[in-house]
């Protein structure tokens, strides 16, 4: 009994060779006419279920027939082996799922099965089921009985039995490579002539190459004959056989452990099928290999879309692997974030095929914001961050903005709205529903045209600077308190001077004052998802709830949409518009009439946009404030307390902070019209 164990431990540790680094376990080959999978017992690997690339002759069903081959595994001595061929008329399998194979090596006693399954439950298009298995090891001189039953059973059984002959010894020959003319030399000593070739070695059978690098030659001994090759690779062979049918053959592979072998040929004669596919966020690439490869993928992105670009790894993102077939799952498939393909110690980047993407974006300026537009032809959430450049990278910076088209949306345009903070400000961008993708960096020149807007912002961010240090008992919060109160900002958007102007507001109350500011812009997301009034009336009770401030800023354009949203039903009831400007009027319009006044709620103007008699009457009971010469004592209210007085805010910084105020808003020239308002107007 110890023989016939220590040779089943030997035949799998044979099976299992390779298993280390860079090198993939052999698997047995099953062929079908038919789409199918296979399992096999502990005594054989998994074997691989596939159709056939070239099918031979079939055979008349019923049939089971048995052959003798060799089985040579990469580095291993070859072993006979037994070949299996089946088949069956599919007219007296139906119901059946699949067949088994059972095996029993005499002798030995070494037993094992192989089961073939039909894939998908439907007839099949041959009228017989050709089955095809490479191969069942066995000894030399052992006779191995083979049986065959169908699953279910339905009382079909074939059986036959093989005697596995002694092997001769095969040819001789000798080889020499000649790198320069890409070919090999083979010389056949005195004696016999010799049918010579080269071939890849797959796990069973050395295949040949393909035209017009396929030949076969007679060789007559004492001579010698050069056969060129296509791809220098690990797999390549010379195999060597007497001119009568059935000769012996023996068999050379020089290349498997020459290191020119795992270079750039060996990725040039991979042919990669891209089959990644933006509705699915899913990569997927499958190998067509020369050679039994199977390589380790992850995932890299390229700065530029040149094959010469150097390819940034991304961590953690390692495809999975069956049949040669490497998937990604949640990946934003973009032709420039591309599989990097490692084996032994080479490697190779395939990126996707098709150059279009699923999404566009690009970037303006209007006002004093960039405007991203966003178009996209799946379900998905994006992202976006300001960022400065420094040392060649861009690093995102809080906030972080996000916009989504949820599923089931029509596709068209999304917008973002985000603040340019200073000159040279750029954009990243990327999808945030994946685990990987690749960001985008948009740097748009706002160096020209809307210098004037910039330095317009830039004047009343230095304007809030001068009065944070000079009025530092205005811009205090409170005792106590961790930092200045939540503001809810709301506005019509009618110009586009008048959104830079709010936002660049904003934006020094949230990093000049620290005030937890709630803007439509900074929050499209919410917005989208919850629609104008739920998200409006969810930011008003939080903020009432930490005793914020609701900032209404007003402009022409606000008095002109405020009449349009009162006349907007016939009974005289303000109705609730769909749009946050809307939705804030009729918020208001709620709590005026339930208090008597807007608690809680602030209203201020720019006075190069807006006069106090644009103020409706309605909303003339709110406190109200002139921009900028009334800035400080916004900032009062913003805090919850009366601003400091007027002698703290004197001398030189009074003065400077008079000048800034008239030169940054142009206060004393006539105010301009507004760009682009409001329809309906």
């Amino acid at each position: 009994m110890g023989r016939p164990v220590l040779f089943a431990a030997a035949l799998l540790q044979l099976l299992l060779a390779g298993t280390g680094t860079g090198t993939a376990v052999t698997r047995l080959r099953v062929t079908a006419n038919f789409e199918c999978r296979a399992t096999a017992d502990s005594t054989l690997s998994r074997p691989r279920c596939r159709r056939p690339a070239r099918p031979g002759p079939p055979l008349e069903p019923p049939a089971l027939w048995l052959g003798q081959t060799r089985l040579c595994l990469p580095g291993q001595r070859c072993q006979p082996c037994l070949r299996v061929r089946l088949a069956l008329p599919a007219a007296e399998l139906r119901g059946i799922r699949g067949l088994q194979l059972s095996f029993l090596e005499l002798g030995s006693n070494r037993a094992g099965w192989l089961q073939v399954w039909q894939r998908q439950h439907r007839e099949p298009s041959s009228s017989t089921w050709q089955v095809q298995f490479d191969c069942f090891p066995a000894e030399n001189g052992r006779q191995v009985l083979v049986s065959l039953r169908t699953i279910p059973d339905r009382g079909l059984v074939l059986s036959r039995s093989h005697l596995v002959a002694t092997e001769q010894p095969g040819p001789v020959f000798t080889h020499t490579w000649i790198p320069g003319v890409r070919a090999i030399e083979v010389q056949v000593p005195e004696g016999p002539a010799l049918m010579v070739r080269l071939c890849y070695q797959l796990a069973l059978e050395c295949e040949e190459l393909p035209r017009p690098f396929h030949r076969q030659v007679l060789v007559p001994g004492g001579h010698h004959v050069s056969l060129p090759y296509e791809f220098l690779v690990p797999c390549l062979c010379i195999e060597a056989s007497y001119p009568h049918h059935d000769s012996l053959r023996s068999k050379h592979c020089p290349f498997q452990d020459q290191p020119a072998a795992y270079g750039p040929e060996l990725w040039s004669s991979v042919r990669f099928h891209d089959y990644s596919t933006s509705s699915k966020d899913q990569m997927a690439m499958v190998l067509s290999a020369s050679c039994p490869l199977h390589p380790r993928a992850t995932l890299c992105w390229r700065e530029m879309a040149a094959k010469t670009a150097s390819c940034h790894d991304v961590p953690n993102s390692t495809a999975s692997e069956e049949d040669q077939a490497y998937t990604l799952d949640k990946v934003d498939v973009h032709p420039q974030l591309c599989f990097r393909f490692s084996y032994r110690n080479s490697s190779h980047v395939e990126c996707p095929h098709r150059p279009e993407t699923a999404w566009n974006v690009s970037v303006s300026v209007r006002g004093l914001q960039l405007h991203l537009h966003l178009t996209s032809s799946v379900p998905a959430a994006f992202s976006a961050a300001l960022c400065q450049r420094r040392g060649g990278q861009c690093e995102p910076e809080a906030p972080l903005y996000t916009v989504t088209r949820p599923e089931g949306s029509a596709p068209g345009e999304l917008a973002l709205l985000l603040p340019v903070e200073v000159l040279g400000s750029c954009v990243l961008v990327w999808r945030s529903d994946v685990r990987f993708a690749r960001k985008q960096l948009l740097c748009p020149d706002v160096s020209r045209r809307h210098f004037g807007l910039l330095g317009l912002a830039l004047a009343l961010g230095l304007v809030v600077t001068v009065l944070l240090l000079n009025c530092r008992s205005t811009c205090r919060p409170a005792d106590g308190a961790p930092g200045g109160r939540p503001v809810l900002l709301l506005y019509s958007p009618d110009s586009e001077e008048h959104l830079g102007l709010v936002c660049a507001l904003a934006e020094r109350l949230r990093a000049g004052l620290g005030c937890d500011v709630r803007l439509d812009l900074w929050e499209a997301g919410g917005v989208g998802r919850a629609g104008a009034l739920p998200w409006l009336y969810a930011q008003r009770g939080r903020v009432g709830r930490q005793r914020g401030t609701v900032l209404l800023l007003w402009s022409r354009g606000s008095t002109r949409l405020f009449r349009r949203w009162r006349v907007g039903t016939t009974d005289g009831t303000p109705g609730d518009a769909h749009d946050v400007f809307g939705a804030a009027m009729a918020c208001l319009h709620g709590e005026l009439g339930a208090a008597g006044r807007g608690g809680g709620w602030v209203l201020a103007y720019f006075s190069r946009l807006c006069s106090p008699r644009d103020v409706p009457r309605p909303l003339r009971p709110l406190p109200t404030y002139r921009l900028p010469r009334q800035l400080p004592g916004l900032l009062g209210a913003l805090r919850g307390s009366p601003p400091a007085p007027r002698r703290y805010c004197r001398g030189t910084a009074g003065r400077l902070l008079h000048r800034l105020l008239q030169a940054g808003t142009g206060e004393d020239s006539p105010p301009p019209q507004p760009l682009g308002a409001a329809a309906g107007t």
